[in-house]
């Protein structure tokens, strides 16, 4: 869509938002909302440009009868190619997902034990890293080891302001590899284990459909470390839906009801993140050439504790405050990530 098309889409979403019977239905109101608060740094900037060139223009013609006209068009001069270069960066496509809270989901991968405390040091970073952004956390469902960290943990984490949780955390997605002296290691020596992070953008009822036809549910007592039984009904849920094979279980609430509506939510998502997916692929076969810096599904990050070292493989980005990182200080790995990815579609569309 170019610039001419943004602005006459910006004046009628002005018009809808100012129509009071729009605002009678809250979906498409906030649909509406959102994506004039997405165009409303374009027109600003755009006609910001706008006046500047004309107060340039101005400038001119005054500067032979005063002085500072003349420095005032040499100032005027320097702004412009700084709000062309803003306007250039804000016309870039943007993530439609980048608005949204997610859903991530932390596993243990190889190495046992080892890796699922590993798994929870993962999940206390990106928990305190949303307790910095003011960010609100949820742990949906878990499945605990029995020497404190989690076999398998799912999270919501849902933004307070504008910024969507998924712009800075789409990327986390991958296979994080920990490198250090296990807690069950006699002899000192270094292992490597790992685990898988999977980040879904958090559906709407709007953006996916489920049919209940489509689902099998099948209920079942919940377990806790060990295997134990912790619950005496049959509160715990696994969701199977048919049509794509995808399974989600629930067991954290007592409720078998509160269970369902969490496997729910979980199961919307995924769907969701499929189909983006399939869109995403399609659209990759039209354009074979291009070549993502930034792919989600392959080893990601490595964390180095005995040189407090963390490196993500994907952009060169390597620091060595990993003490730092794990007590969610991730901004600059997460920037890192977003530069790395504004440059290259900079780069396609220059």
């Amino acid at each position: 869509m170019n610039l001419d098309e943004l602005l006459k889409e910006y004046s009628e979403l002005e018009l809808q938002l100012a129509d009071p019977a729009v605002h009678a239905d809250q979906n498409k109101a906030r649909t509406l909302g959102r994506r004039y608060s997405q165009l409303t740094p374009i027109v600003t900037t755009y006609r910001e440009l706008d006046s500047t060139r004309d107060d340039l223009t101005a400038a001119k013609e005054l500067a032979g009868e005063d002085e500072a006209f003349a420095a005032e068009a040499a100032e005027l001069e320097e702004r412009i190619p700084h709000l062309e270069e803003k306007l250039r960066h804000l016309l870039i496509p943007r993530d439609p997902n980048d608005d949204k809270d997610i859903i991530m989901e932390i596993k243990a991968g190889e190495g046992g034990e080892e890796s699922a405390l590993f798994a929870g040091d993962l999940l206390r970073m990106y928990l305190r890293y949303a307790e910095r952004l003011g960010w609100k956390t949820e742990v949906i469902d878990s499945q605990p080891s029995d020497l404190g960290g989690y076999k398998d943990v799912t999270v919501g984490i849902k933004a307070k302001g504008d910024e969507g949780v998924w712009s800075r955390l789409k990327y986390e997605g991958g296979v994080h590899r920990v490198q250090r002296v296990p807690v069950t290691e006699s002899q000192g020596r270094i292992h490597t284990s790992a685990a898988g992070v999977l980040v879904y953008p958090e559906a709407e009822d709007v953006d996916v459909q489920i049919d209940p036809n489509d689902l099998r549910i099948d209920v079942y007592r919940s377990s806790g470390p060990g295997g134990q039984s912790v619950n005496t009904t049959d509160s715990a849920v696994r969701i199977t839906h048919l049509p794509t094979g995808v399974v989600v279980s629930c067991q954290n609430e007592k409720s078998q009801l509160q269970n369902k509506e969490s496997a729910l939510r979980i199961l919307r998502a995924r769907l969701l993140a499929i189909a983006q997916e399939q869109a995403e692929a399609a659209a990759q076969a039209e354009r074979k050439s291009q070549v993502r810096t930034v792919d989600r599904s392959e080893r990601v990050r490595t964390y180095n504790f005995p040189e407090n070292r963390i490196s993500d493989h994907r952009v060169g980005f390597k620091a060595y405050n990993l003490d730092q990182v794990l007590d969610g200080e991730l901004n600059a790995v997460t920037q890192a990530l977003i530069d790395a990815e504004m440059a290259e579609k900079l780069a396609q569309h220059s």
